[in-house]
């Protein structure tokens, strides 16, 4: 018995020491012995030819944040470009390489305005990858209980110029009318501002040169609720009367549409259109016995998938 009380004394003995320095934590006590410096180390004694600054084969630090600002392919400073090569592909083959098929309803609408009420279609697609791909529009309008007015259908290739930009050429066939066939050359991306742009310059087998410019821009007011004015000008190098179409602009069109998204893919959209024919273009439709300018009050759906 008196071996195990004096075995007892002698642990107690021993961590009171150490109890005494852990009452002292978030006070002012652990000030009274504070850690030992370092001693500092001089570099220039060292025999940096003996240590392993790396070969290109030790993996990169995994501690701290990661600089994602630095240089293109600098993997390839540590693990050189032939190894990464072959990981770029495989990434690109993956994830960068696959042929996608799109298509948008941008505009199928109602038209109401004074006389005969109309409607209108504007829809557009493509098949391909990130750089190359083909692109198929079609547009065309008309009022009820009468022939279509205008109706074409464009087959477009297309290809990258620049991170928001396709270029675009190919052909546009005129469905009514006196029909006519155009080579196409134009652009379609998204300038800066996030305004969607889409512009061409069309050359008929009649020798008729003719361009489009379009533009739109979607204010999100709300996580559903989308606002979008749009603006389409027609532009002639000359006056074509069998179309109705005179030199310099010949129609301006300047829309406000407001969507409600019940899902991305399908919005419902209701808005009001004003169009003007111009120029000589506006004396073709008095002589037809058209109105050269017509407000649009439109309810119409946009879809894609």
């Amino acid at each position: 018995m008196l071996r195990i009380i004096a075995a007892t004394l002698a642990v107690s003995t021993a961590t009171t020491p150490i109890m005494a320095q852990h009452q002292g934590h978030g006070s002012h006590q652990m000030q009274e012995n504070p850690p030992a410096k370092s001693e500092p180390v001089d570099h220039s004694q060292m025999d940096h030819g003996q240590m392993d600054h790396g070969t290109g084969n030790a993996p990169p630090p995994t501690s701290g944040p990661v600089d994602q600002s630095g240089p293109p392919r600098a993997a390839d400073a540590i693990w050189g470009a032939e190894a990464m090569r072959a990981s770029r592909k495989a990434l690109y083959d993956e994830h960068g390489d696959m042929k996608l098929f799109w298509f948008q309803g941008d505009r199928a609408e109602y038209r109401a305005r004074e006389g005969d009420n109309g409607y209108l279609w504007d829809v557009q697609g493509y098949y391909g990858g990130d750089i190359n791909k083909f692109w198929f529009k079609s547009e065309g309008e008309g009022s009820f209980g009468e022939p279509i007015e205008d109706a074409e259908i464009l087959a477009l290739y297309s290809r990258a110029i620049a991170p928001f930009f396709d270029l675009q050429a190919g052909i546009r066939q005129d469905l009514t009318g006196p029909t006519r066939t155009h080579a196409a050359v134009g652009i379609q991306g998204l300038v800066p501002y996030m305004f969607e742009v889409d512009a061409a310059v069309f050359l008929s087998d009649k020798g008729d040169l003719t361009a489009r410019i379009e533009a739109e821009y979607d204010q999100r007011l709300t996580q559903r609720l989308i606002l979008q004015p749009r603006a389409e000008i027609n532009l002639s190098a000359q006056d074509i009367p069998e179309l109705g179409v005179g030199a310099g602009i010949n129609n301006l069109e300047l829309g406000l549409r407001l969507r409600y998204e019940i899902t991305p893919e399908f919005a419902p959209y209701i808005g009001v259109e004003q169009e003007w024919k111009l120029s000589d273009s506006r004396d073709f439709a008095r002589a037809a016995g058209e109105d050269p300018s017509i407000i649009n009050y439109v309810v119409g759906l946009r879809f894609w998938f």
